[in-house]
């Protein structure tokens, strides 16, 4: 299961961006972030993709959800403009970003070369 992250839990889990500039994960697992809201049909075609692969890389990966209507401070801190917006985190490295509903398979090949490193 994808967990919700508020301000408070993002700042604790992911990246405390309020008192450092360069981004820092405080994760030990690869994580992906996705922003949503409940109004928006795509995000709502991501939502079981992301429930499917929470499951299947359970102990490999941690996936979040952040509603954008509920924490707006964090979406702008993103520069979330769209939505359903992916953030991949590697463990090591530079998050990226990905808008837009990402279908299955492009999920497992990021999961699979960015995030776990399997070429």
């Amino acid at each position: 299961m994808a967990t919700h992250l508020t301000k408070d839990t993002f700042l604790k889990e992911i990246f405390d961006y309020e008192n450092n500039k360069e981004w820092k994960f405080q994760g030990e697992l690869p994580a992906i972030i996705d922003f949503y809201a409940d109004w928006c049909g795509p995000c709502k075609m991501v939502a079981p993709i992301i429930e499917e692969l929470s499951e299947e890389y359970e102990g490999k990966v941690n996936f979040f959800k952040i509603d954008t209507e509920a924490e707006q401070e964090l979406a702008a801190a993103f520069g979330i403009q769209s939505i359903p917006s992916l953030l991949f985190i590697p463990v090591d490295g530079k998050p990226q970003m990905a808008a837009g509903a990402l279908p299955k398979d492009t999920f497992i090949e990021v999961i699979e070369k960015e995030l776990l490193g399997n070429k």
